[in-house]
């Protein structure tokens, strides 16, 4: 049963590191030629720039990285940030439950042996 328990789990395993891969991938080789990828930001302010020309901007950030590769870094840092918290925030969680379980089972282990 065990072994059938592990070859299923393995095989589900299996299956989701293909399709991320796949999630992944598709998008890197299916795109029209010529296409170029920018951020929601930067359409942002070219929408607002064709349709308000005359509208003057009220915040100016207090530092600007030197390039853009620093701000994809500072981007990717902040995303493991937050991975990295909510990854412990569920853990933490997830230990507590189960230890909250262990202890009933062995209360009713008691319980029952009494």
């Amino acid at each position: 049963m065990i072994d059938e328990r592990t070859a299923k789990i393995k095989k589900t395993n299996l299956i989701l590191i293909l399709l991320v891969v796949l999630i992944t991938a598709v998008p890197l080789f299916y795109h029209p030629q010529g296409s170029e990828f920018s951020g929601a930001d930067s359409q942002g302010a070219a929408l607002i720039e064709q349709e308000h020309p005359d509208y003057q901007v009220w915040f100016e950030p207090l530092w600007e990285p030197p390039s853009g590769e620093i701000e994809s870094l500072f981007f990717a840092l902040q995303a493991a940030l937050g991975a990295g918290v909510i990854g412990y925030i569920i853990g933490f969680l997830r230990g507590k439950k189960q230890s909250a379980d262990e202890q009933q089972r062995i209360a009713w282990e008691k319980a029952a042996s009494s």
